[in-house]
């Protein structure tokens, strides 16, 4: 049985080999080159546009401008922005224009040829001057009274940061016509047949015309949700019959591509003397930027999660998102998850503090568990584990602090004196699946050979995560076969049904749903005679619901992951410089399909949520990005990260899940930035309300 141990990774040898092909590396030498024009106004109109000069210059084959566009529109949740700019410009890197050349040099000489006039537009640059677009409510119990039956009452006004995804491919595709004639782009993206939709929508084709394949990709994070380069590149191949290849630069990568949102949250909560949460206030506003992306939905999890984990009988809980000329949010590990438990878990922390009740056992006294009504006012989704997630996490806090000494990379070694430790928790829980109604589903085609050799076809993206050898070791165990009788054939429109995105969490128990009753059919199949006996599903989870425009009222989940975290640090308060020396991640993952790739995930995520809550920042001023460069928007290296992570891996089954599995991988990120400011209160006796927590910040609201 594969399921359950630490296989190899199907792609590793061709990963550590350089074998591996990603999207820029499939682009033939013959393929022409496309260079996107960013339009590089913020907020403008576009007055005059000519590209006559441009088309002149050498080796130029062609220039795509919106009136090339039979569908001048796309977005995978609104359809709101236009593929080329034909009108104003919301964005800086807003498309004006495709140029294919011969060469990429071509192309980009030819760029610096068009010529555009515009008319700049007043710049709505924060959240106070954006535009409301969308807006959640939550109505819950009866708000005086609970104010009325709290011995305490906390609030603060939280802000959190963007943060860029900085995956290591920045973004590349290639385009072309198959023997199908098919529109054919081979790219990184996180749902093949969304890409196909949305491409096929703008240049007005049926979906069967159109073909996505993902080769290899190096990280998503729900940076490729959106789409970039597929549908210009399609456009290029369809209008030119060559392939057209394009790679974009990192610079052009960091400000071409949507962000986690910043934002900021209102919060007011009471507890009485027990402990007992007695109500939550919270109002919310999330900065989309130029476009919806994703906004609507991230503002969900958000909306959902601003009450944290807890039991909460009365609530009053409202949240926007606001159309601003800066650059456009979309999805982020976790989605919308971190900002609601940064403020949720920091509320929690500090009734905990003043009551003077210890900060895990208040979360033991609110914590949701089977049976309880959560705070769309509907039962929660059975298989809650908070409560045993938290008992492991009170386990894990007998253990006495791990300060190593102190090393941040300074010219100067700090003075004894001037270092103070502290410890902190936080926990979590965050959606597994696509939530408020939307058609989930996942398709999976299992064949059973004469030899006993199996092949399955998946369209599942592998984002990096290990999610195909997930595949083939859930398919091995359901057939009781080996791994290497699997032949795996991924991510490809024209092979595989529709999976679903690589996102909230979904893949694993999504995909193993669906292995797990193709492989029934196909063994049926079997039994039957059938030889190729081949067995194709479409698995359909139970339904989720959109909540009541009025009082929140609904199912918005099937089911969720737990974690909680312990951080422990210390702080030089002469100079604000902060050293993570342990974190404690803890996380029910119902069954761990494999093992060490749920301890890369752990580990991963908790870097990625180290640099998001202390190193980086990430810079935009009049609609711009400041910093558009890894040399100034600093993520962790290998030696800048918690000098120790402890995973610890608990595997309480999910009712429905493949196995019992449950996604997990966004949750590392769900809790760290609070947890890391509970430990620096606990160091300093002083809350931050806002992050990244730099040198500079710190040491400014220690003084």
């Amino acid at each position: 049985m594969t399921v359950g141990t630490s296989a190899l990774r199907i792609d590793a040898a061709a990963k550590v080999t350089g074998e591996a092909q990603y999207p820029g590396d499939r682009i033939p030498p013959e393929a022409l080159a496309g260079h996107v024009v960013f339009t590089n106004q913020p907020h403008a109109r576009l007055k005059r546009l000519d590209v006559t000069n441009a088309k002149a210059m050498a080796g130029v084959v062609e220039i795509f401008t919106a009136q090339d566009v039979p569908v001048n529109e796309y977005g995978l949740t609104l359809k709101d922005q236009p593929v080329f700019v034909d009108d104003v410009s919301r964005w800086e890197a807003d498309h004006l224009a495709l140029v294919v050349a011969e060469t990429p040099e071509q192309a980009r000489r030819a760029a610096l040829e068009i010529e555009a006039e515009w008319e700049p537009l007043p710049l709505a640059n924060t959240i106070d001057e954006g535009t409301e677009y969308y807006s959640l409510k939550i109505r819950k119990g009866d708000m005086e009274s609970g104010w009325a039956d709290s011995a305490v009452i906390v609030e603060a006004t939280y802000e959190f940061p963007y943060q860029e995804h900085a995956y290591l491919q920045p973004e590349a595709g290639l385009a072309y016509i198959d023997d199908h004639g098919r529109v054919t782009v081979e790219v990184a993206g996180q749902w093949v047949h969304e890409d196909r939709e949305q491409i096929a929508h703008s240049l007005g084709l049926d979906e069967d015309q159109v073909r996505v394949i993902y080769p290899a990709i190096g990280g998503a994070f729900g940076g490729r949700e959106d789409v970039s380069l597929q549908i210009v590149l399609a456009l290029a191949a369809w209008k030119l019959g060559r392939p057209v290849g394009s790679v974009w630069s990192r610079e052009e990568s960091i400000v071409g591509h949507h962000k986690r949102h910043r934002g900021r949250i209102e919060a007011r909560w009471g507890a009485a003397a027990d402990g007992k949460i007695t109500a939550v206030q919270s109002e919310a506003w999330l900065d989309a930027g130029a476009y919806n992306y994703t906004s609507n939905k991230v503002l969900g999890n958000c909306h959902l999660g601003q009450s944290g984990p807890y039991e909460v009988p009365n609530a009053k809980v409202d949240s926007h998102a606001v159309y601003t000329n800066s650059v456009p949010a979309g999805a982020f590990r976790g989605f919308g998850g971190p900002q609601a438990a940064f403020v949720a878990e920091c509320q929690m922390n500090k009734l905990a503090n003043a009551l003077g009740i210890d900060p895990i056992e208040m979360r033991q006294i609110n914590s949701l568990r089977d049976g309880s009504i959560g705070i769309t006012q509907t039962p929660m989704p059975a298989g809650v584990t908070m409560p045993q997630v938290l008992e492991r996490a009170a386990i894990e806090a007998t253990s006495p602090p791990a300060h190593k000494p102190f090393s941040p990379f300074a010219t100067l070694p700090p003075s004894a004196e001037a270092i103070r430790h502290g410890r902190g928790i936080a926990c979590s829980f965050k959606n597994v699946g696509f939530s408020f109604g939307f058609p989930e589903r996942c398709e999976a085609t299992v064949a059973i050979n004469e030899d006993g050799t199996v092949d399955l076809y998946h369209a599942g993206a592998d984002l990096g995560q290990g999610a195909h050898t997930a595949f083939v070791q859930m398919a091995a165990t359901a057939l009781e076969k080996s791994t290497d009788q699997i032949r795996g054939h991924f991510s490809d429109s024209a092979t595989s049904g529709d999976s679903g995105s690589s996102s909230a969490s979904r893949m694993t128990w999504m995909a193993g749903n669906s292995i797990l009753e193709a492989a029934k059919e196909a063994e049926k199949a079997w039994s039957n005679g059938e030889r190729p006996a081949v067995g194709h599903v479409r698995f359909v989870p139970p339904a989720t619901e959109t909540l009541d425009p009025e009082t929140g009222v609904g199912a918005p989940n099937f089911t969720y992951g737990y974690v909680a975290q312990l951080v422990d640090l210390s702080v030089d308060i002469e100079t604000g410089h902060i050293v993570i020396d342990r974190v404690v991640s803890i996380h029910d993952v119902g069954r761990a399909i494999n093992p060490a790739q749920v301890v890369g995930q752990i580990e991963g995520g908790v870097m990625q949520a180290h640099g998001y809550t202390l190193t980086e920042n990430l810079q935009v001023a009049d609609g711009r990005i400041l910093n558009p460069r890894l040399s100034q928007y600093l993520i962790p290296g290998i030696a800048d990260g918690p000098d120790e992570i402890k995973s610890v891996v608990l595997e309480l089954a999910d009712p429905l899940g493949p196995w019992g599995a449950r996604g997990m991988a966004e949750m590392p990120l769900m809790t760290y930035a609070p947890a890391v400011i509970a430990a620096l209160h606990d160091a300093t006796g002083v809350w931050f309300d806002s992050f990244p927590l730099t040198a500079p910040k710190v040491l400014e609201r220690l003084s």
